[in-house]
């Protein structure tokens, strides 16, 4: 398994959009891109620790590639919007694409400036950051939308966006998604 690492608002929200990708095996929520170590959902959602609530994806390249995942990353948010997405807002809901080596690095980038040639949005607010290290989130934030589909917030934001996601990329869903 291979892993990669997105920011882009919710972690619950990007976790159910990564499960739902046909070559995942599983996507953990947790924080990245600070400088606090053993950061806690208390202290990232302060807005003031530099994390950002990320989720790390295991996935089988033979399935799904990098660049496929990167991809899923742009279509699934608005990298149009600085430190934040949908009703949520401070820089701990910030858009970054993490790499771990060059050749990471060179996806993201070039998939920006796809983008950015292409108009796809107004703009792209996106950090592309280096991984540092990824700090898994405490046990009830895994699988939450899963896990609470009545939950207020999942039902009125995160399904909203998942669908919104799913009828964007149908062709990299998992059989039964749909």
């Amino acid at each position: 398994m291979q892993t990669a690492y997105f920011a882009s608002g919710c972690f619950w929200c990007v976790e159910a959009v990564f499960e739902s990708v046909d070559g995942v095996a599983e996507a953990v929520s947790g924080y990245a891109g600070g400088e606090k170590p053993n950061p806690t959902y208390r202290i990232v959602s302060s807005g003031n620790s530099k994390h950002a609530e990320a989720v790390k994806v295991y996935y089988d390249s033979s399935i799904v590639s990098y660049e496929t995942l990167v991809e899923v990353f742009f279509n699934s948010h608005d990298p149009s919007t600085k430190n934040a997405q949908g009703p949520d807002y401070g820089p701990q809901y910030r858009s970054i694409a993490f790499y771990q080596n060059q050749e990471e690095l060179s996806t993201i980038q070039r998939k920006i400036k796809e983008y950015r040639l292409a108009g796809t949005f107004s703009r792209i607010t996106t950090e592309v950051k280096e991984l540092d290290k990824f700090w898994v989130a405490e046990d009830y934030h895994q699988d939450y939308e899963r896990l609470n589909p009545n939950q207020p917030y999942i039902r009125s934001v995160s399904i909203p966006r998942l669908n919104k996601f799913k009828a964007k990329m149908p062709e990299v869903l998992k059989d039964g998604i749909h």
